[in-house]
């Protein structure tokens, strides 16, 4: 098992497989591999699953991985794990949470997350709020701006739902 970060790449992982191959090793399991939050120390909190880990080497630094591994016979195992997803600040770094946010049950990736829409009458809650909704509202941090087409709170940014204008029209609960 090769536990890849910011100090070991694809590239390192590349050089190490000769090494493994003289001990006998089948395959090399390797994790995390996908896009992470920029500057993550452990890579799982996975923001793109549709790209490899820039921080890791990107698509130049897996394509030298692969090549070491077929060069030498070995295979390579990937850990991909669903509930590695993170939930960033601001939100609309992970695609497919702002995707569902924005369009709760109708977005296309709905799917992909364990959402039980059978609670908080079809939305789902995130806690993120220091205090009551309300109160956060009264003191003028929660806001909804339009323009933008987000509601803010903090450093936060939550998608508004196309043909909405109120917090109690969103998919989502703060």
């Amino acid at each position: 098992r090769l536990q890849l970060r910011r100090e070991f790449t694809f590239y390192d992982a590349a050089a190490v497989v000769p090494y493994l191959a003289a001990l006998g090793v089948s395959h090399v399991y390797c994790s995390p591999v996908l896009q992470a939050v920029p500057g993550s120390a452990h890579g799982y909190d996975v923001i793109d699953h549709s790209r490899l880990s820039e921080d890791l080497g990107g698509d130049a630094g897996w394509a030298a991985l692969t090549e070491a591994c077929d060069r030498n016979g070995l295979g390579i195992v990937v850990d991909i794990v669903p509930n590695h997803m993170a939930a960033p600040t601001p939100e609309r770094l992970n695609p497919v949470l702002w995707d569902v946010l924005r369009h709760g049950r109708e977005s296309v990736f709905a799917h992909w997350l364990d959402i039980d829409w059978s609670m908080h009458d079809g939305r789902l809650l995130l806690p993120v709020l220091g205090q009551p909704l309300e109160d956060a509202v009264a003191a003028g941090e929660v806001v909804i701006d339009a323009a933008a087409g987000v509601v803010r709170y903090f450093d936060h940014e939550f998608p508004v739902a196309p043909g909405t204008s109120s917090l109690d029209e969103q998919h989502y609960l703060l």
